[in-house]
Parts: structure tokens; sequence; C-alpha cells
């Protein structure tokens, strides 16, 4: 069990997909406006990497090994689908997240922290628990760095801040702050390697 504790923490904290990889900006800075649309394409963001990390488990055990040069394509094809999917059940389900979430959702298909999740997995031998595990954790870190990023641009908007760093300034300031904070957990668990 601590092998998948630390492959969880390890996803969530220590190599943060956004955070540490910088991998997933597009909608770190884009959606991360409000605190309830952030967490909801968290949300989205998990559900997407649990269903790439299964069949990523499944073209890696039976597919890929006769075929490896579909390692790319298959892993796309899988993303967009289940995107697809998603945007689906969020149009009709929820209409006000969906105009919310307005373009940021399709570009879920194009999100570079997905794909370096299946690409991750891969590469590391992961199994479907494992994997499993590693989605989750990478996910909920993806979560994290949006409802944080949420948050503290929420407050900047009350707090008097002078109008020369307002904005996208303020934005890639409080990004790198982030940043080096999670930038330190990887000194603080390296002695447990």
């Amino acid at each position: 069990m601590g092998e998948l504790s630390w492959i969880f923490v390890s996803a969530l904290l220590v190599n943060n997909f956004t955070l540490s990889y910088f991998l997933g900006l597009c909608p770190f800075f884009g959606v991360s406006g409000r605190l309830v649309t952030a967490f909801r394409l968290g949300l989205a963001n998990i559900f997407v990497m649990v269903i790439t990390s299964l069949c990523a488990s499944f073209l890696n055990a039976f597919v890929l090994p006769y075929a490896p040069y579909l390692r790319l394509i298959s892993f796309i094809v899988v993303i967009a689908s289940t995107v697809q999917f998603v945007e689906m059940v969020i149009k009709k389900v929820s209409p006000g997240l969906f105009r919310a979430l307005g373009i940021f959702l399709p570009l879920i298909t194009t999100n570079c922290a997905i794909l370096a999740l299946a690409l991750f997995q891969t590469s590391r031998g992961y199994g479907l628990l494992q994997g499993l595990v590693f989605a989750l954790g990478a996910g909920g870190g993806l979560t994290l760095a949006l409802v944080l990023m949420a948050g503290l641009r929420e407050e900047a908007e009350l707090s008097d801040i002078p109008s020369v760093i307002r904005g996208t300034a303020m934005n890639l300031i409080i990004a790198g702050i982030l940043s080096l904070a999670f930038m330190g957990f990887a000194g603080l668990f390296s002695g447990n390697a």
C-alpha cells in the first residue's frame, strides 16, 4: 500500500502536472477566474484522466505490444472520445456550466496534461491499479491547482492592488508563487525516495 500512496502523493503534490511540469496551463489560466467553474472543470479532468488511464492500461496490455507505432494515435483517439462524451453529458445535465466552460471544455481534448498522463503511465510501466491511482493523483493535482488559482484570483479582485499589475501580470505572479510552493514539496519528500 505504501507504493500506491506514494504514487498518489507524488502526482498530487510533488510532481503536480500543472505547477511542477507546467502541463495544462490553458485551463489553468483560462478557467480559473471563478472557484465553482474551476472546481467543476477539475472534476471533468479527473474523469477524463481516469478513463484515459483505464484505456491506456488496456491498450498497453493487449494492443500496443503488437503495434507500438499506434501508441500516440490510440491515446489521442481515447482522449477525444472521452471528452466528447463528457461534453455531451455536461451539456445535457448542466447547460449553465457548459456555457461557463465555453471553449475550454472541448480543449480538454488537446490538454497536454491528459496526454502526458497516458505517456507517463506507459513509460513508468504502471499496471491497472497503479495507473488509476496515478490518474486520481494527477487529476486531483490539476484540480487543486485550478482551485488554488481561482481562489487567489477572486481574492485579488477584492484587494487593493496597483493597476500596473492587475490582470495578466497578477495572474502570472500568483502562478509563479504557487509553482515555487509546490516545488518545495520535492525537497520535503526527497528523503523518502
